[in-house]
């Protein structure tokens, strides 16, 4: 098993949960080396990532259009994170910058071998609530 797998394989719920709060961080922060570092610690063999309804895509590139394009519009708030074993999902609202807007996005995360494999559910934009509409 190479390094990167063993250290990938070992990941716990803290870990998962440090990187889940780093990348939201350093997005937030506007650190874009910070951000694709938070990844690259635990996807060293590779990341794909879903917008569901779409195909899955080699993640990376995904990854830096996000950023390229939304970066300095989005500030996330992590609204719900629950892990078990070694998935996660979140419920993070991304409020638009200057505005009352937001999409909330539940996504799901995946860490297996190495590999990190992510699926964002978006809903469409709508103006922020005072407190969240329970379902």
């Amino acid at each position: 098993m190479s390094p990167s797998t063993a250290l990938a394989a070992t990941l716990d719920a803290a870990q998962i949960e440090a990187f889940l709060h780093r990348q939201v961080h350093c997005w937030n922060a506007g650190d874009k080396a910070g951000f694709f570092e938070a990844y690259r610690s635990v996807a060293p063999n590779g990341l794909q990532i879903e917008y569901v309804g779409r195909p899955p895509s080699d993640g990376w590139p995904v990854l830096e259009q996000m950023w390229a394009q939304q970066s300095a519009k989005i500030e996330i708030e992590e609204l719900l994170l629950v892990i078990n074993g070694s998935e996660a999902a979140c419920h993070a609202l991304n409020k638009v910058r200057g505005t009352a807007m937001a999409i909330h996005t539940l996504e799901l995360y995946a860490f297996e071998a190495g590999r990190l494999n992510v699926r964002y559910f978006i809903q469409p934009p709508s103006t922020v609530a005072a407190s969240p509409t329970p379902v």
